[in-house]
């Protein structure tokens, strides 16, 4: 299998599984902004759920639903997806809309991941319910389901509205861990509260590090103090001690 971190797809041999059935990879989208136990709980239960040979994760680029200011470079939140689902064999990370120019499209990804994979296996594209609630109002959703098959990742108890989507062409699974969110670990990391747990070890590592989501001067002095040795964030400013 080519290396996690330079290739732009990690992807295995394709073809037929032994038994007759077609190869099965879930591609997961998201911001992963940053990533957290939330999103690998639910590509763990996807893959188990529905026997996924592999899971690639896709970060975006440079998502069109979203203010650019408000989220952090595109490389930090690949780095840190790689670092997040290096120890899981099953998992593997996609540059496909890090390195794509111009806005991040669902369509154009799911097109490049069919080319990558051919016809004979079948892709699963991992969401999150609420944006497949919104999943209508998508570029060329007509062409979405003769693509991949769609699974909401939900939280206990929730259900999604029935928005007119094909019978047999998206599925639902509860996932507890995702009472976690990437905007709550961004906010705990801006107030100085710890995000361990919420995280992998890596990415609380990397926030510490790097000072991303802290402010200017924040950022700065964490920035000098990994370079000085002293373990990133100064302690009593510290968003992981």
């Amino acid at each position: 299998m080519p290396n996690k971190a330079t290739t732009t797809h990690t992807t295995r041999n394709g073809g037929p599984r032994g038994g007759g059935r077609p190869r099965r990879v879930g591609i997961m989208g998201g911001t992963f902004d940053p990533i957290h136990h939330g999103h690998l709980v639910a590509a763990s239960e996807v893959a188990h759920f529905f026997h996924l040979d592999e899971v690639v994760f896709v970060p975006t680029g440079n998502p069109w639903q979203k203010d650019p200011a408000h989220v952090a470079p595109a490389e930090d939140r690949y780095l840190m997806t790689v670092i997040a689902t290096a120890e899981n064999p099953q998992f593997g990370v996609s540059r496909a809309e890090v390195d794509r120019e111009g806005p991040t499209y669902t369509i154009d990804t799911l097109r490049e991941m069919r080319q990558v994979y051919g016809p004979d296996v079948d892709l699963f594209f991992i969401t999150g319910a609420d944006a497949l609630g919104a999943i209508l109002s998508w570029r060329n959703v007509d062409e979405f389901f003769d693509l991949a098959h769609f699974v909401g990742c939900t939280r206990p108890g929730h259900r999604l509205a029935d928005p007119g989507l094909p019978e047999g062409k998206v599925s639902l699974v509860e996932v507890p861990a995702l009472s976690i969110s990437s905007t709550e670990c961004r906010e705990r990391v801006r107030k100085g509260e710890p995000i361990w747990y919420l995280v992998p070890d890596g990415i609380v590592r990397y926030i510490n590090k790097t000072g991303l989501y802290l402010d200017d001067a924040m950022a700065g002095r964490a920035h000098r103090a990994a370079a000085s040795g002293t373990g990133g964030v100064p302690q009593e400013e510290s968003t992981t001690s």
